[in-house]
């Protein structure tokens, strides 16, 4: 059996390729992982199969979609930011493609399990304070409004057969390293990131937002276990709110303090953009995660463990 990984090249898909790597309970045996994506991930082994292409390109997307796939996290997506700047890519990324995905899947005759990283993005409108995993989707933006109907789209197939599907509504992941990406919720790795790294950041929302987060480790470990699953588990209902916990500007500024020091504090001043602020404050900021927990799935003890988390891995680095 193949696993196959697209977005693989990001942040978050090089981690899960690296995690799949370490064969973790769950998964199935398997010969190779392809590794798909507009370019290469740093992480080398034997087993993994780098291929370079656009998930938007039909024919690659049928290349890489092998007879002998059983396993697939769909991870590649154009995100909020550009989404909304771009809406054209928006949907030709994060819909038009991942039906092409899914067809491919089906024409290999059996069921692959699916696993797709959605977004709490999918929820928008008048919200209650914690949100039910039930709740009537009515996104804010174009890229929940995608993700809606890709979840749809591959619930539909899951219902007929042609995947064994667990759709993931990933909380905003943070702290994530690198350059800031083109979500709008890029700032909240980034009132962390660069003021660790001794560079000035800038708030863009109000300090009391509430914005639902998960750690890379985290998201990592409860993407491979969607993956392993059974399907009688899931009882029909194959989309879950992923764990998350609530945390504020302020709260993460707080933390940052404590963990990297009053003088990494000092170098985040608050400026409100009123269209990051129009859709950050749009989207839940609690959630109601009682079926996940029971399905196993794992949270983020707090804050301050998150901030640790990304100060420990800089420390490695």
């Amino acid at each position: 059996m193949k696993i196959l990984v697209t977005g693989a090249a990001g942040f978050l898909g090089q981690q899960l390729v690296r995690a799949l790597a370490a064969r973790p309970s769950g998964i199935p045996h398997f010969t190779s992982i392809v590794a798909a994506d507009l370019a290469a991930g740093a992480f080398v082994d034997p087993r993994i199969e780098y291929r370079l292409g656009s998930i938007t390109d039909a024919a690659f997307v049928r290349a890489i979609v092998e007879p002998d796939v059983g396993l697939v996290f769909h991870l590649a997506a154009v995100l909020s930011g550009q989404s909304e700047a771009e809406f054209d890519l928006g949907l030709a990324v994060n819909f038009d493609a991942t039906r092409h995905l899914l067809e491919c899947c089906r024409s290999l005759g059996r069921a692959p399990r699916f696993v797709f990283t959605s977004s709490v993005a999918v929820y928008g409108g008048r919200l209650p304070a914690v949100v039910p995993e039930d709740m009537a989707l009515r996104p804010d933006l174009s890229y929940g409004a995608e993700k809606a109907m890709t979840e749809l789209l591959i619930l539909d197939y899951a219902r007929r057969g042609f995947v064994s599907a667990v759709v993931c509504r990933v909380p905003t992941v943070a702290i994530r390293p690198g350059a800031p990406n083109s979500a709008l919720s890029s700032f909240v790795s980034g009132i962390v990131r660069e003021p660790m790294a001794g560079v000035a950041s800038v708030c863009p929302v109000p300090l009391d937002a509430r914005i639902w987060i998960t750690s890379p480790a985290v998201v990592i470990q409860n993407l491979v276990h969607a993956a392993g699953l059974p399907r009688e588990a899931l009882a029909g209902q194959y989309t879950v709110n992923l764990p998350g916990i609530t945390a504020t500007p302020r709260e993460m500024l707080d933390s940052l303090e404590r963990v990297g020091g009053a003088a990494a504090r000092a170098l985040v001043s608050c400026t409100q953009d009123a269209r990051i602020t129009s859709a950050v404050m749009s989207w839940p900021g609690a959630f109601d995660v009682s079926r996940a927990r029971e399905l196993g799935f794992q949270q983020d003890r707090d804050v301050d463990a998150i901030v640790r988390q990304y100060a420990e891995w800089v420390a490695t680095r």
